[in-house]
């Protein structure tokens, strides 16, 4: 489609890396999940049976250095539970064009911002990238921000034209909803086990590893 790799900036592809909003409602779990049941608004207020939340905007964009302690403070939460791989300071600040992160903006009367979710997509080899560090705050989860992470990492993957992603991961139905497959680990090349050495669990990896294959381009 196009000729050069400028052309593919200037035309519409780098438009990925611009920052998208996402509403999601907070204080009272995720609601409207009963298609014949629709939530009703009221002011800043979303009402569904029972339950009620405020419904609030979270910015889904590239990590920036500002953000790195955030991104630090995420991940100890999750690696301490024993659910993620632990990310030093310095993996962070190495890889952190690799990051996409969710905050909600002017949260408070100080206008304090807050990272509540991140995904990093890191590039392995020419056709294959791994979705990698996947996290949500605790007040956050199941309200689509790790879905909607995930979706950024594949747009940037067909923006590369790479169509196979895979994940190492605890949780791989959650990856499933989003088109992921589970495969044997054996699948995926030894290049990838390089990053697993100063692991405390190597070799005996208990993650399950999906793959997700998109279409030729």
């Amino acid at each position: 489609m196009y000729r050069t790799g400028r052309q593919r900036y200037e035309k519409g592809g780098a438009a990925i890396y611009y920052p998208t909003e996402i509403e999601i409602e907070i204080g009272g779990g995720v609601l409207n999940q009963n298609k014949n049941r629709p939530a009703k608004k009221t002011g800043r207020t979303v009402e569904s049976g029972k339950s009620a939340a405020v419904a609030v905007k979270a910015v889904l964009r590239k990590a920036l250095m500002c953000d790195v302690k955030s991104l630090y403070g995420l991940f100890l939460e999750y690696s301490k539970a024993g659910e993620m791989l632990p990310r030093s300071m310095s993996d962070i600040y190495e890889h952190l064009r690799d990051f996409y992160i969710a905050e909600i903006e002017n949260k408070d009367a100080a206008g304090s911002n807050e990272i509540i979710g991140a995904c990093a997509l890191t590039i392995v080899w020419e056709n294959l990238a791994e979705v990698r560090s996947l996290a949500v705050k605790r007040p956050y989860t199941r309200k689509r921000i790790g879905t909607e992470l995930i979706k950024k990492c594949v747009e940037e993957a067909k923006f590369f034209k790479i169509t196979n992603i895979f994940a190492l991961t605890y949780k791989p139905q959650f990856f499933e909803k989003s088109g992921f497959k589970i495969i044997d680990k054996s699948e995926l090349p030894h290049k990838i086990w390089s990053d697993c050495i100063n692991c405390v669990k190597f070799p005996d990896c208990d993650e399950t590893a999906v793959m997700l294959k998109l279409q030729t381009p």
